[in-house]
């Protein structure tokens, strides 16, 4: 599957059924960013996906991030993006956001 195809799915493009679309989680917050898990199911398995936000009245920015680490359930995926999400925060700061894809 092709980055189109994840972006797709992540954006919730017409890429596959609707089981398929990454479902997001609720946002958790980091170093004053929002994690927003969104694990994408690949065949039998989940692969690291969500979104980092950041939140300021009516205005949301928001930059995806996809790893490719597969997960055997979608919890751990869960868990891993989250952990991965934080990671980025913790590395890049806001700057994270000015970016295209993490």
């Amino acid at each position: 599957m092709g980055l189109g195809s994840f972006f797709g799915k992540l954006f919730g493009g017409n890429s596959g059924s609707g089981s398929d679309a990454a479902a997001e989680e609720e946002p958790v917050e980091h170093n004053g960013l929002l994690i927003v898990a969104a694990p994408m199911k690949e065949g039998s398995q989940f692969r690291t996906a969500g979104f980092i936000e950041k939140r300021e009245g009516e205005s949301i920015q928001r930059t995806p991030f996809i790893r490719a680490d597969n997960h055997a359930t979608r919890e751990a995926a869960v868990t891993h993006a989250i952990q991965k999400g934080r990671q980025l925060i913790d590395e890049q700061g806001e700057s994270v956001l000015a970016r295209d894809h993490a």
